[in-house]
């Protein structure tokens, strides 16, 4: 293979981004692809043949710091194409454009599809009929005027609870499902149709149910082997069963507690063991029967839950309206739009006022969205409203968009982060619709960030089980340049140094012993003859710390921070790191001792904290030694062992800094006052020190 590869296998889809300029373009990158790269040329394309001038380009991005980082891309490429075009030419109508745009730069329309949407609406408040001097609510900040809101509704229905309030309020932790179910409603209330709700008969369905599990525990007592796992399910839904026959005997049924303890139940880690080896489990009974019985059980109590929580989801979903309308009109007194707002707001004005969005569609036109996989319903028919064709249409199902004035970029297997309201299934329609009406499909394959055995690795791992069926169909991935040359490898399976527990492999035993193996063979790629190639630069260089990153899938495991041990075997080699997002930083040793330190310092009648401070690394005073000072003493104070009148003399002296005169008395007279009179100074010492590790 050569050391680049220059003819790639998307040249015409490249090609076509930036020369078929009246074509609606859907295009389909995958990460590392160069798709901002083309959008941007498509950008400066439209510019330079006068198709379009920036002020009337628009380009959503998802989030406002990329839409700066686009920014500054587009600077850069727009002067380059500037100087290129007056080297040609100077006086040509070329160079004036891309002059032109340069000059419309920072109030060009780049940015989220919230930003952009919050413009129009501040330019339109009488039409869209809303505060000319609205305020966008942060997500936090729309989050408290739910959580006031909330708390009101909640007080307001415990005195009369509906149906499903009172059947939510039996389970673990109602308030907080209450919370999140509301919540939910609120982040898709520009849903109004009404839920279906199936008939269904829940006090018949409990009972079927715990006649399911009567039978399947009644095979419990014909277990071989009291102590087999499979048994022991049995006998605990034997007892169970039990206790309820013994409440049921003195209160009839409550079917609301039944749904919630069900609910727990289906939760019982028993579930999911087998018991022993053995093909038998009782007398002419064989476990596999037993399992099958089981699993039956497990799959009735499923169904039953499903359908009870279907309509559970009904019930609340007309209780809940009020706390809608609550937070609704909470957002309405203090003159807030929250981003849900901006967008049905914003397409509520584009279809409802013809005169404005006429005026839209004419202001505006071209259209360049990135990241189109995260899009929800509103965003679409925003786009296809100002896109439309027919300044007429006010449907945007059945707009169409006027050739060239749309361009997409998304990346559907990211699709699977279903950020706000995202969905596969809508970015897969919107894309069929488009490419009926003619639209044309293009697909950027070549990766710029790794190498071919890295890209095949992905290819192997990814094409067979990425077939659509509801999720993104798979594009492989093509190379760009060469592989590192041997024996460097591209791709490594570190092995776990001791994976085996008491009983085989366990992941407490991979927890305990890959940290070191991972540090040790971080240490091997920073300290051999390893390399890498930097963006920009075509010559390889030898790898440094900035090069290897480390992922988790987690950062907690039962409470304990899976980093730590990292990060301890980074720090015993001497390998510079950065951690982002580990949770032990006030769990660490030396942090511990220096906030112990600062509480010492401002509080030094705390004899916990000074003992811990004399103790620590930054002393490492001997127990004997702060016992004999204590009992000399009557007391561990650092000014315990000062007559009184010397002592009285540091107490009232001034602090190094405060006077003039300060500066000229004698150091012991002015270092004690500094660490017991500046309280405020020792706490801000304490911020800057969690500062200072919450960045590192």
């Amino acid at each position: 293979m050569s050391e680049a590869i220059s003819t790639f296998g998307d040249a015409e889809a490249r090609r076509a981004i930036r020369e078929d300029l009246g074509a609606t373009l859907v295009v389909e990158a995958a990460a590392g692809t160069g798709k901002t790269t083309e959008m941007i040329a498509r950008i400066i394309a439209v510019i330079r043949t006068g198709a379009s001038r920036l002020e009337q380009i628009v380009a959503v991005t998802f989030t406002e710091k990329a839409a700066g980082e686009m920014k500054l891309r587009l600077r850069t490429e727009l002067e380059r194409a500037r100087q290129a075009a007056a080297a040609t030419d100077g006086a040509s109508d070329e160079t004036r454009r891309l002059q032109a745009a340069l000059g419309e730069l920072e109030v060009a329309r780049i940015g989220s599809i919230h930003s952009f949407c919050a413009d129009l609406l501040r330019e339109r408040p009488i039409e869209a009929r809303i505060d000319p001097l609205f305020e966008v609510a942060a997500e936090d900040d729309s989050e408290r005027i739910y959580n006031e809101a909330f708390d009101r509704w909640l007080q307001m229905t415990l005195g009369a609870p509906g149906d499903g309030v009172r059947r939510l309020l039996r389970r673990k932790a109602p308030t907080e499902q209450l919370r999140r179910a509301g919540w939910a409603l609120v982040d898709r209330r520009d849903f109004t149709g009404a839920w279906r709700r199936d008939e269904f008969d829940r006090d018949a369905a409990i009972d079927a149910v715990l006649h399911e599990l009567a039978g399947f525990a009644a095979l419990g007592d014909l277990a071989s082997d009291p102590r087999d796992k499979l048994a022991g399910l049995c006998h605990r839904i034997d007892r169970w069963l039990a206790e309820l026959g013994r409440r049921e005997s003195v209160r009839a049924r409550d079917h609301d507690g039944l749904e919630a303890e069900l609910a727990e139940i289906r939760r019982w880690w028993e579930w999911k063991q087998n018991g022993g080896r053995s093909r038998t489990f009782g007398k002419d009974l064989l476990r596999a029967d037993v399992v099958l019985r089981r699993d039956a059980t497990r799959s009735a109590l499923e169904a039953f839950l499903r359908a009870a929580d279907a309509d559970l989801a009904a019930r609340l979903h007309a209780e809940l309206t009020p706390l809608v309308t609550a937070y609704e009109d909470a957002k309405g007194r203090t003159g807030r739009l929250d981003f849900l707002d901006l967008l049905a707001k914003t397409r509520d004005l584009l279809r409802d006022d013809p005169r404005v969005r006429r005026e839209m569609q004419q202001r505006f036109t071209h259209f360049f969205v990135d990241e189109f996989q995260d899009t929800d319903p509103l965003q679409v028919e925003i786009l296809m409203l100002l896109c439309a064709d027919d300044p007429a249409c006010a449907d945007p199902t059945h707009a169409r968009a006027v050739p060239g004035k749309l361009f997409v970029v998304g990346d559907p297997k990211q699709a699977i982060y279903r950020f706000r309201r995202a969905d596969i299934t809508l970015y897969e329609a919107v894309k069929h619709r488009l490419v009926g009406e003619g639209a044309r499909l293009l697909y950027l394959t070549t990766s710029f960030r790794s190498v071919p055995a890295i890209q095949s690795a992905i290819n192997a791992a990814f094409e067979p089980v990425m077939q659509g069926n509801g999720q993104a169909e798979y594009v492989p991935l093509e190379p760009s340049r060469a592989d590192a040359p041997p024996p460097q490898p591209a791709v490594i399976a570190l092995p776990v140094p001791r994976p085996y527990g008491p009983w085989g492999v366990t992941n407490i035993a991979i927890e305990a012993s890959y940290p070191d193996a991972v540090a040790a063979f971080v240490d091997e790629l920073v300290n051999t003859a390893w390399t890498v190639r930097e963006r920009g630069n075509d010559a390889p260089v030898r790898v440094a710390p900035r090069h290897v990153c480390l992922m988790f899938r987690r950062f907690q495991s039962y409470g304990r921070d899976l980093t730590r041990p990292y990060v301890r075997a980074l720090e015993a080699r001497g390998i510079p790191h950065v951690l982002m997002g580990g949770r032990s930083f006030h769990e660490r040793e030396e942090i511990a001792a220096a906030r112990n330190a600062l509480s010492a310092i401002e509080w030094p009648g705390d004899e916990l904290s000074v003992y811990a401070t004399l103790k620590g690394p930054f002393f490492a005073f001997h127990d004997e030694d702060l016992i004999a000072f204590r009992h000399a003493h009557h007391r561990l104070h650092p000014l315990a062992w000062l007559d009184p009148e010397r002592r009285a003399a540091l107490e009232t002296a001034p602090a190094v800094g405060d006077t003039d005169s300060a500066n000229d008395a004698p150091p012991a007279q002015t270092a004690l006052p500094i660490a017991t009179s500046s309280a405020s100074g020792a706490s801000g010492a304490s911020g800057a020190s969690g500062a200072s590790g919450a960045s590192g």
